[in-house]
């Protein structure tokens, strides 16, 4: 969702299986360690969203049918 957000390409990288094998390695060492990346992968998200610009759009009512 946030690729789409920010316009980043999701198309697979050679990489990605890399990436996900360590993160299998890391969830087998720690089991909240799922909880710390989603709560900090959350404030990532929401910092983002925060520099993005604003966009005015009309409200529904105002839409041309």
């Amino acid at each position: 969702m946030v690729c789409a957000m920010l316009g980043i390409s999701d198309t697979p990288r050679p990489d990605h299986a890399q990436y996900l094998k360590h993160w299998l390695s890391v969830l087998k060492e720690d089991s909240k360690a799922l909880w710390s990346a989603a709560s900090l992968a959350s404030k990532a998200v929401a910092y983002l969203e925060s520099k993005q610009p604003v966009v005015d759009t009309p409200a529904p009512e105002m839409v041309p049918a």
